[in-house]
């Protein structure tokens, strides 16, 4: 087993650190995320007991710091502990309020406040969880299915890109009403008033930006009716300057989106030009957006990327469409027939099962299955990011944002315990493993039990 944790170790905290890399924004502080916040990244899965009180109760407290827009630490601690503590009164009401219907419906009931807690937990991380598996059981075969078809990822490519320069073009409105009310507020401002320094913090934001990117042009930027009342004291100053920054994430956000999607159509576009015109071209991939490749294997190697291109991506996704599709309908079978008694019909289980006294087998059958169904939710976490309150974006999200996915992250240990089940490796206590014992611990246990399917 040690191999085992010194394979999978460093390659998760390898992936964390590329994601974080990856996504990260230039503003970004090395310490707002760790490879520590996701439960990957324990040693023992047993170490599960100990997130609620350490990187689940500290995470939302860093965000509300990063997302303030005070100027000193002291006051960005306050904003944070002041958001913070309203949401979790609304959220100690709902509580209390399930709490007491516990009671009503268990008398007897004395697992302990500790076992609620991770019950809750669990509870929410199964729930959802299973929603976000389930798109992604779906969402996954299906997406990689339609892409390979290259005439239908033009269309789709085509929709994604209007409606993103739609989002593009309010984002650049928004910005620019920003910038005009950061200016004006400037301009109306005196060196000697006392909110001066706070102003100049926000002007160097700005000079920075048109530094960073001298073709951004505010246009038809306008003036509200309460857009000059900014300067009345230290707390309407942090509000504009959120607001600034805010803007200003938004709209490159869409911009590197809008450009992504462009670029993977201009080279959709050369694929299909590139394969419908092999004869005359001499079956080489010709690109619009770079030169051909000079050289003595100039030609030999756009001749390999046209055979990759134009032939053997379609079909290697196709089929691993298909083999995906059949994993995700076996864990539907599997997860519908859970609770069945006397009739196992979860393929996993009787694959493990099979050579349940040979480890390493046991370990490689369990893993990729095991990934799969984790990769499902994360998949879908990072898709419904795009259409809420987070969204991730390459070199430009937010710390706000990275800290959000990560608590999000950090809700999905009950999937490897639903696997478990999946694979039903017995009641006996010997072969149980520390993470079901954890997870079947007194106070806990009832309340997975409910949510297991």
């Amino acid at each position: 087993m040690w191999v085992f944790y010194l394979i999978s170790l460093p390659l998760t905290v390898c992936m964390v650190i590329s994601t974080l890399r990856y996504f990260a924004g230039p503003e970004v502080p090395a310490t707002c995320c760790s490879p520590s916040d996701t439960p990957g990244s324990a040693p023992f899965p047993s170490s599960y007991s100990s997130l609620p009180t350490s990187g689940r109760a500290v995470v939302p407290l860093i965000q509300g710091f990063e997302d303030a827009g005070d100027f000193t630490m002291k006051e960005r601690l306050k904003t944070s502990l002041h958001v913070n503590f309203i949401f979790y009164v609304v959220v100690g009401f709902i509580g209390l309020f399930g709490l007491i219907l516990i009671i009503m419906m268990h008398k007897n009931w004395s697992g302990g406040i500790l076992g609620l807690a991770m019950a809750c937990s669990n509870t929410f991380g199964l729930v959802t969880g299973a929603f976000l598996l389930g798109f992604g059981l779906s969402e996954i075969p299906k997406s990689m299915w339609t892409n390979a078809d290259q005439t239908t990822r033009q269309r789709v490519l085509s929709h994604k890109i209007a409606k993103k320069a739609v989002k593009l073009d309010e984002a650049h409105q928004e910005l620019s009403n920003a910038v005009v009310v950061v200016q004006a507020t400037s301009n109306h401002m005196s060196k000697r008033d006392p909110l001066r320094p706070y102003m100049n913090v926000i002007d160097n934001m700005l000079t920075q930006m048109f530094m960073e990117d001298p073709s951004f042009k505010p246009q038809g930027g306008r003036l509200g009716k309460n857009d000059m009342d900014y300067d009345t004291d230290e707390r309407s100053m942090a509000t504009l300057r959120r607001h600034l920054r805010q803007a200003r994430e938004e709209y490159y956000r869409y911009k590197s989106e809008y450009m992504a999607y462009i670029m993977e159509a201009l080279e959709l576009e050369d694929t299909v030009k590139s394969y419908e015109h092999r004869s005359s071209t001499g079956w080489k991939y010709i690109s619009s957006l770079r030169p051909a490749n000079a050289g003595k294997i100039g030609h030999l190697i756009d001749a390999i990327e046209f055979c990759w291109r134009c032939i053997l991506r379609n079909q290697l996704e196709k089929l691993l469409a298909i083999v995906l599709g059949i994993m995700s309908a076996a864990i539907l079978l599997a997860e519908a027939t859970l609770l069945t008694s006397g009739v196992d019909l979860s393929l996993f289980s009787v694959l493990v099962n099979s050579v349940k006294k040979q480890e390493a087998l046991v370990q490689v059958l369990a893993f990729v299955p095991l990934m799969y169904m984790c990769i499902c939710p994360y998949y879908s976490l990072f898709k419904v990011g795009m259409f809420i309150f987070y969204s991730l974006t390459p070199r430009l999200t937010s710390s706000v944002n990275l800290l959000m996915i990560c608590s999000m992250v950090a809700q999905y240990p009950p999937i490897s315990y639903n696997f478990l089940n999946l694979i039903s490796l017995g009641d006996n206590e010997d072969t149980k493993t520390i993470f079901e014992k954890v997870f079947q611990s007194p106070g806990v246990s009832s309340f997975n039990t409910a949510w297991i399917v």
